[in-house]
């Protein structure tokens, strides 16, 4: 089975390392996998070497790249083309942008040939992953309702299963914005290489010696691009709020990654803490080390799908804070107790709101309670290994595949 991938582009986060893994893993037990991928614009960092690292040879666009622009129509040519070449039996799409160029471009394949109506359509089926969504948070109200009648329009004629990453993605795609139909979609959660994630001592002082942390600070940590919609001024105006408590315990928080908006929270960061308990490390290819020097991971989001950075802690043993969006809800479980603006639930703590005052309540009552952090700790790790393997997401990704070879055009 011919499996075509495609992507916007290889920019650190998850969707980049999901596409390798799965590129990787399904060129084997039957299946051949081909990965189309575009440009990583100026400002975000690029991940082609992880691609590199897991022996994956992405099919190069330059023109296809995040951002509207009048190369998209040089990039669905390309990759029509690229599908006339390849014959695939499966075209699967991520990410807004690519699930667009590539499912307009599939629609071709399977309908015309050169410019004009085919007797019967070609035998290929179309998938899109949705790893987060952009119908709040992103754009203005105009631009979203544009993007929204896309993405209803490619579901009824361009796609045959959408995948959505948690029930509650798909509780805000289907069921709220109205995308696609019920029988259209598939809940398939992310995966990750857990053996990556071990929080040894050794591995928990190789953060701490970097940003000179002593042995009861409490490090609070991000990692993730430094953009608009991961809502960083909120984790600086903690920091700043915190400082003016004067309160024990010691917090030191650090931000890890790279994105156009790191300048302007340097800065901020310089004005508003000022001595040093904010620090930028910038992007890192040594996460999974650095992830053990954690005390406490913090993900301050407007709108999320699953965040693979809050996976990643949970398999690391780090309790987590974070607002209350998208997947989040999903890998946090149940609420057990709500108090002043946030929530203690089975595996970390939500914010109620995007109220600095109430991410900071539950920071705090985060990192005072040894016990919480404990049971957090434990609780995150047995979900995340039960739940997030990379073995289980390719276990997952060839049955639908599989099922949907049986089914008619």
């Amino acid at each position: 089975m011919k499996i075509l991938r495609i992507i916007a582009r290889l920019n650190v986060g998850g969707p980049a390392r999901h596409v390798v893994w799965l590129t990787k893993n399904l060129n084997t037990n039957g299946f051949q996998s081909a990965l189309i991928a575009g440009t990583v614009p100026d400002g975000e960092e690029d991940m082609s070497y992880f691609a590199a690292e897991n022996g994956v040879e992405p099919i190069y666009i330059s023109a296809l790249s995040r951002e509207l622009s009048p190369k998209d129509i040089v990039s669905l040519y390309k990759i029509y083309r690229e599908i006339k070449r390849q014959k695939p039996d499966i075209i699967h799409t991520h990410t807004a942008k690519a699930g667009t160029v590539g499912r307009i471009a599939a629609f071709f394949y399977k309908w015309l040939t050169f410019g004009t109506l085919i007797g019967r359509p070609r035998a290929v089926k179309v998938v899109h992953t949705f790893h987060g969504h952009v119908f709040h948070s992103y754009y203005g109200a105009t631009k979203t309702r544009v993007f929204l009648l896309i993405e209803k329009i490619l579901a009824r004629f361009a796609t045959n299963r959408i995948v959505v990453i948690t029930q509650q993605q798909f509780v805000e795609i289907h069921e709220k914005f109205g995308v696609g139909k019920r029988g259209q979609f598939s809940i398939i959660p992310l995966g990750i290489d857990l053996g990556s994630y071990s929080n040894s001592i050794d591995h928990r002082n190789i953060l701490r010696n970097e940003i000179g942390a002593a042995d009861d600070d409490i490090v609070v940590g991000f990692t993730g691009r430094l953009t608009e919609i991961k809502n960083i001024p909120l984790l600086i105006d903690v920091a700043a709020r915190y400082k003016l408590l004067a309160v024990e315990p010691k917090l030191k928080f650090v931000i890890i990654g790279d994105g156009n908006l790191r300048t302007e929270l340097e800065s901020s960061a310089a004005e508003l803490v000022r001595d040093g308990t904010v620090t930028f490390l910038g992007n890192r290819d040594d996460v999974s080390q650095l992830l053990p020097g954690f005390d406490i991971i913090a993900l301050t989001s407007k709108n999320e799908g699953t965040p693979l950075s809050l996976i990643e802690a949970m398999a690391a043993g780090v309790p987590l804070i974070s607002t209350a969006v998208g997947g989040v809800v999903d890998l946090v479980g149940e609420t057990l107790e709500h108090q002043d603006g946030f929530r203690i639930c089975e595996r970390g703590v939500t914010a109620d709101d995007l109220e600095p005052k109430h991410f900071l309540n539950g920071l705090l009552y985060l990192a005072k309670d040894e016990k919480l952090q404990k049971r957090l700790k434990e609780n995150a790790a047995a979900f995340v290994n039960a739940q997030y393997s990379i073995d289980r997401l390719t276990i997952d990704i060839e049955s639908l595949y599989r099922e949907l070879m049986t089914q008619r055009v």
